[in-house]
């Protein structure tokens, strides 16, 4: 990994946490925001591939994990967006992958990196996780993260491309 395509990234993570700690908690859906972050690290697996994904998702889980308001055990989101980069990287392509692709990525993305926080919270017995509403703050992450796709991801997914164009993964 370049320094370059490492601070690129990083810029990337910081924007959309700061965005998802500030701004968009004023539109949050049954105390539910979209998780920015789970979609620049979505994006960098695409464009990228899964070794790098998963430590962009490393570094932006343990970012989300301390940020204010932080209010769960330090490392959730890192394992889950650790998982989410690795599983979303697998589905890197040679050529572009269509929209239908992107999409169905991040939900299954946002699917497996919420289901993983809900259920290492449960876990690790935290406060706040309870079994009956897990299932609804999954449906409704997932939700936000697909309505905040077409938006987010091909701004992102450039940016990934346009850096050392020439070393895009295989």
């Amino acid at each position: 990994m370049t320094l370059v395509r490492a601070g690129v990234a990083l810029a990337a993570v910081v924007v959309a946490l700061v965005l998802q700690v500030t701004v968009f908690p004023h539109v949050a859906w049954q105390g539910i925001v979209p998780n920015l972050v789970l979609l620049v690290v979505v994006a960098a697996a695409l464009v990228r591939g899964a070794q790098f994904a998963a430590v962009v998702g490393f570094v932006a889980g343990v970012a989300l994990d301390l940020a204010p308001p932080a209010d769960h055990v330090a490392g959730q989101w890192a394992l889950a967006l650790v998982l989410v980069g690795y599983v979303a990287g697998r589905v890197h392509q040679e050529q572009r992958p269509t929209a239908t692709a992107v999409v169905a990525t991040v939900a299954v993305s946002s699917f497996v990196g919420t289901s993983v926080f809900a259920l290492t919270g449960t876990l690790l017995e935290a406060p706040g996780f309870e079994v009956g509403t897990l299932l609804q703050v999954i449906l409704v992450a997932v939700l936000w993260d697909v309505l905040l796709t077409p938006f987010v991801l091909p701004p992102l997914m450039g940016m990934f491309r346009r850096i050392e164009p020439e070393r895009v993964a295989a």
